[in-house]
């Protein structure tokens, strides 16, 4: 572009920084005048505007690089520095032990289990494992490198999510109100922040909900491009069903934006995606099945109420996800209005949140990407495609912070929480050769991944329900006739509990048990005689 004259400069310098770059380049090279220069007129004119010219250029490229630009990556490796600190945090479940378990099983067969080859209740029952493909992950991860192997992939996987989620929401939000979004999901993420399938599946998670959002943002076609990331979630975790009904409020923002008489065509328009979406779905070792467990799981009925992290969210006292709630309360007192599909998407997240702790992971990590374009419109802060371009320079060294810390990470020895791993009762009782165990829930991965039989353990679709809630009960000595007959109905010949479950006390008043060991992990108590059956 050539400038007629000195008046147009202050419009031209406002144009941007690669055309106002263009002037002074042009200046330097061709003489006043000359063909194809410029006039003395417009060089007195670069000259008189260099200054505000060269402000303009660094306010414009400068500040991108340094807030929006840097962001994504910033928040990606702190949140892998931080879970690489507190890395036996993130192995405090004990199923961690018996997915590594089962990835194991998986590579030594080169098959995947059709039944159950790790109790003695429910032996040969018909099992499958719908999150084959992150056990073998952790089972490889472990194999390599041990427990703090197993911690960078999970640490990795979460901080993957939590960059690309702080990527997508600066696409329509600023960078303060990004960044609080970002604490936000942290806080509510952190009690399940486990070394576990579902955090292999956050990226692909909050990648695929972006690609939604961003039709529904644009009003743009199906993202046809995001399909394979649905194999990939259905092999990775039992949760893609989640993942086919976030088509839904696409679909319905899609028709509430057009005429009724264009409804049909919106319709036809997203139907060969959402056909598509399901036949990706069933791309499993089991076919469709896996769609069905979050069904099975839930159909565990009262059961579900003996698991933590299956439990409703409870208020009793204050914590992180009430001080949010709360929080998320006085800001729409404050004004913020939602679109009818937005406000009902997060109704139904904030509903799931509250009905089981573990889904609060969803209201983190999708709720606020269905409400940055609404808030983005109302407080402004939307990224432009220059801006984002502008993160390619700092991949290099963020993926040089990224090695560095990961080295760090396999070279600490760490490992699954103590109150989990009763490995002292296990070797010191030698439970191994005690018969039928009678073992704590939170013992069973534990017993899993050292080849012991489990009476029950975190497999909820296996054990089904009224198991569940006979187990519990009788441990609890809520029926103690039904603890007796359950004794014998398994033939135990050894139990391994927590100290503090009630049927501890009542096994040391028993003449024909015996406590063998104790330690403030688990209480071993041993048969003294074989039962009669």
């Amino acid at each position: 572009m050539r400038l007629q004259n000195a008046a147009e400069t202050p419009r031209f310098l406002l144009a941007g920084g690669s055309r106002m770059q263009a002037v002074p380049t042009r200046a330097r090279r061709a003489a006043p005048g000359a063909n194809g220069g410029i006039t003395k007129e417009e060089l007195n004119a670069c000259v008189l505007f260099w200054p505000a010219m060269t402000d303009q250029v660094v306010h414009s490229a400068v500040q991108p690089f340094s807030a929006r630009a840097v962001l994504p990556w910033a928040v990606g490796l702190g949140v892998y520095a931080l879970l690489l600190v507190v890395g036996p945090w993130l192995l405090g479940d004990p199923d961690s032990y018996s997915h590594i378990e089962v990835g194991r099983w998986i590579i030594a067969h080169g098959a995947l289990p059709e039944s159950d080859p790790f109790s003695f209740s429910r032996h040969g029952a018909p099992w499958i494992t719908f999150e084959w493909l992150s056990e073998v992950v952790y089972a490889g991860a472990y194999a390599l490198s041990g427990w703090p192997g197993v911690v960078v992939v999970a640490a990795a996987a979460i901080a993957l999510a939590f960059g690309l989620f702080t990527f997508f929401l600066l696409r329509e939000l600023s960078p303060a109100l990004t960044l609080l979004m970002v604490i936000a999901a942290v806080i509510l993420l952190a009690p399940h922040m486990l070394a576990r399938p579902h955090v292999l599946v956050l990226p692909v998670m909050v990648t695929w909900a972006a690609a939604l959002v961003r039709c529904m943002d644009r009003g743009g076609p199906p993202p046809y491009w995001a399909l394979p990331l649905l194999v990939l979630w259905t092999n990775l975790h039992g949760s893609v069903v989640l993942a086919l009904g976030l088509i839904g409020p696409a679909v319905l923002e899609a028709l509430l934006r057009e005429r009724r008489s264009e409804w049909p065509r919106v319709l036809l328009r997203w139907l060969p995606f959402s056909a598509l979406a399901l036949a990706a779905s069933c791309l499993t070792p089991h076919g469709p099945e896996p769609l069905l467990m979050p069904l099975t799981t839930l159909g565990l009925g009262s059961a579900l109420a003996w698991i933590g992290e299956w439990r409703p969210q409870d208020f009793s006292h204050v914590g992180g996800f009430e001080l949010l709630l709360l929080a998320g309360i006085f800001a729409l007192a404050r004004g913020v209005t939602l679109p009818v599909v937005r406000a009902l998407v997060v109704i139904g997240l904030l509903h799931f949140a509250l009905a089981q702790v573990r889904n609060a992971d969803l209201l983190a990590m999708l709720a606020p990407l269905y409400l940055a374009a609404p808030l983005g419109r109302k407080f402004g802060g939307r990224i432009t495609d220059d801006e984002a371009g502008a993160s390619r320079g700092m991949n290099l060294a963020a993926f040089g912070v990224l090695i560095a810390m990961s080295g760090a990470a396999l070279a600490r020895d760490i490992g699954p929480a103590a109150v989990i791993t009763p490995k002292a009762a296990v070797a010191r009782a030698d439970l191994a050769k005690a018969g039928r165990v009678l073992n704590d829930y939170s013992f069973g991965g534990y017993l899993v991944f050292a080849g012991i039989p489990t009476f029950i353990d975190g497999r909820g679709e296996l054990f089904g329900g009224p198991f569940i809630d006979r187990y519990n009960r009788a441990l609890a000595l809520v029926d103690l006739a039904d603890f007796l007959k359950l004794l014998d109905d398994y033939d135990i010949g050894a139990t391994l509990l927590a100290p503090r479950t009630p049927a501890v006390a009542m096994l040391d008043r028993m003449p024909q048990w015996q406590r063998v060991y104790s330690d403030d992990v688990a209480v071993v108590h041993k048969r003294r005689d074989p039962p009669q059956r």
